[in-house]
């Protein structure tokens, strides 16, 4: 199956292509200023590389987060216009999930860690299983101190919030391992396509663990 996969989630956000289990192409971005134009732009130049053309495509994938408000707002919707536009099936991935599949076969527990808002972190805890990762908690938005004091055992830390959690337990992962990948939401995509783990471009949404401030604005309004 060829999957076309957006990330957008972080600030080191890109999109990637598979054809199966093979990776097709990969392209990352600084995406600190995101807006659609500049997402297409990318997917333009991977399916240009891959010599590909919109309809070979036979899926995408999306990182639904959570993340970044504004980036997970531009890639849920440019998924969604893209299937419309092309009639393909969209699988939605969760960030976290798709950090943590960047080590299937580690050792110790992955706890994906990323900076939120307001002196908190994202994260989640997986571990494997001989099967591959599974994961034991649920996404949760909290303080650096209370995800530190969560870690009962040596734990790899993966994310730009991982130098924020002070553990003996904690085992950092080198840089170039820390943000998300789109090749894993890829791959993680195409399998959920695979199972029929679809989600309708209609009600496809970002994963927010807690409301943005434009809506915090908006609920202290309508209390005032």
């Amino acid at each position: 199956m060829r999957v076309l996969a957006l990330e957008t989630s972080t600030l080191a956000g890109g999109v990637a292509l598979v054809d199966g289990d093979r990776l097709v192409a990969e392209y990352l971005l600084d995406v600190s200023v995101m807006h659609s134009e500049r997402l297409l732009s990318a997917v333009d130049r991977v399916l240009s590389d891959a010599r590909w053309s919109p309809p070979d495509l036979e899926g995408l994938a999306v990182s639904i987060g959570p993340g970044s408000f504004t980036g997970l707002r531009v890639g849920v919707s440019t998924a969604k216009g893209l299937a419309l536009a092309l009639s393909l099936p969209i699988a939605a991935v969760p960030t976290l999930d798709a950090m943590a599949a960047a080590l299937p076969w580690a050792a110790l527990p992955v706890c994906p860690v990323l900076v939120a808002r307001r002196d908190e972190v994202y994260a989640s805890l997986y571990r494997h299983d001989g099967e591959g990762l599974r994961r034991e908690w649920d996404y949760v938005a909290l303080p650096p101190g209370e995800l530190a004091a969560r870690l009962r055992e040596p734990t790899l830390l993966i994310g730009d919030g991982a130098e924020r959690i002070d553990s003996p337990h904690a085992r950092r992962v080198p840089p170039p391992q820390r943000v998300p990948s789109p090749a894993c939401v890829a791959v993680l995509g195409r399998e959920r396509l695979r199972l029929g783990d679809r989600v309708d471009a209609a009600t496809l949404l970002p994963l927010y663990l807690r409301p943005s401030q434009a809506e915090l604005r908006r609920r202290a309004a309508t209390i005032g």
